[in-house]
């Protein structure tokens, strides 16, 4: 009974002294990663992100080497979060900054710290009076630079190089004839992928969340419903249902798919492992780069394939409305960036006709 009644008090204790000083920055950012995943239903990638910032110094990464940094929770950890001021903000930032680390990097620290204060500060979680980061300065980004993309010819040579396997360490041959066969169906996969995602648009969760219920060969459209996010399979980026009118380069990629011996029901994924299951986006990108050096073509990032879509056919002509369905973009404004493709000579062609004098103009100055 003493021992219980020692308990109650120091549990008491503690709770009277949390309430003394107010609910620390740690207490609200659990909190806030709680309701990011239980309530707002945040992909895993976002929250992934959002625990790399605001994790616990020292923790090993869920993905790949290396330990959280730490740099907001040291800072801010143990603060009762409605004493933090915006000088501390900007003293975290800055500390971030010293890293090396971009400006766009620093940001998004600032962006994530945000997002907590701002949950907190909500009534219904721990009404904190003010969002401190407010008032702490955003790092300038420098100007986005015009996308860069592949011609049709690269994309078939990173393909073939795939397709023949050069992108293969030669030092390290198939052992046995199983693993021949698997290794060279893997490769032929992998060079269709690259065609899809650079015909048809989609992101690589998209395509490796695709399954053959998607395709309409007979409509000539893709219908993208879902997408991979941190492994797991979640709604597509914009959360919308789209459907990506199939070009006949995308369209013949898939039909070779199609004819391969297992995996090919409607339930099935398009692309897949050797066991049905979803591809590694993290591997797959590597054996691309591997393909991008053996086929000596640019060093373009797997996403700039999508760029190579959205070039592409704005070099062709299509409008920009029509792009911007195909490839999901919620506003016009992203989907303008690829404006930049379209030769200047056709604008200056259509700059020129505009200036030019209408018949009835030119009547009335000779009659003048």
């Amino acid at each position: 009974m003493a021992d219980y009644v020692a308990d109650a008090a120091d549990r008491e204790r503690v709770e009277h002294e949390r309430l003394t000083r107010g609910v620390t920055f740690r207490e609200v950012a659990h909190s806030y990663m709680r309701w990011l995943a239980d309530v707002a239903g945040a992909k895993p990638s976002t929250l992934r992100d959002r625990e790399t910032v605001l994790g616990e110094p020292g923790v090993p990464r869920k993905r790949g080497e290396g330990k959280t940094l730490g740099h907001v929770v040291a800072a801010l950890g143990d603060r009762p979060a409605a004493k933090i001021t915006t000088r501390e903000i900007d003293e975290l930032l800055a500390t971030i900054s010293a890293t090396d680390a971009s400006a766009a990097t620093v940001n998004k620290y600032r962006s994530a710290v945000s997002a907590v204060f701002n949950y907190g500060c909500k009534p219904s979680t721990f009404a904190l009076p003010a969002n401190p980061v407010v008032g702490a300065d955003k790092r300038r980004e420098p100007a986005q630079a015009p996308l860069v993309f592949y011609s049709p010819e690269e994309i078939e040579a990173i393909a073939r190089a795939l397709a023949e396997g050069r992108h293969r360490n030669p030092e390290y041959p198939a052992v046995n004839e199983g693993e021949r066969m698997a290794r060279q169906v893997e490769d032929q996969q992998d060079a269709e992928i690259v065609r899809v995602a650079a015909y048809a648009g989609l992101r690589q969760g998209e395509l490796l969340a695709l399954r053959w219920r998607d395709v309409d060969f007979a409509g000539s459209a893709l219908t993208i419903a879902r997408a991979m996010s941190a492994g797991v399979e979640s709604s597509t980026k914009s959360g919308r249902v789209r459907r990506v009118p199939l070009a006949d380069q995308a369209a013949g990629a898939l039909d070779r798919m199609s004819r391969r011996d297992h995996f090919t029901s409607p339930d099935d994924l398009v692309f897949c492992n050797v066991f049905g299951r979803p591809l590694d986006g993290s591997a797959l990108r590597r054996r691309y780069k591997r393909a991008q050096v053996a086929a000596g073509v640019r060093p373009l990032r797997f996403h700039d394939l999508r760029h190579t879509f959205g070039s592409l056919l704005a070099a062709r002509g299509v409008d920009v409305v029509t792009i911007q369905k195909a490839m999901g973009h919620s506003a016009l404004s992203t989907t303008s960036r690829y404006l930049h493709a379209r030769p200047a000579s056709e604008q200056a062609q259509a700059f020129t006709a505009a200036f030019m004098p209408s018949v009835q103009d030119g009547s009335e100055a000779l009659l003048a």
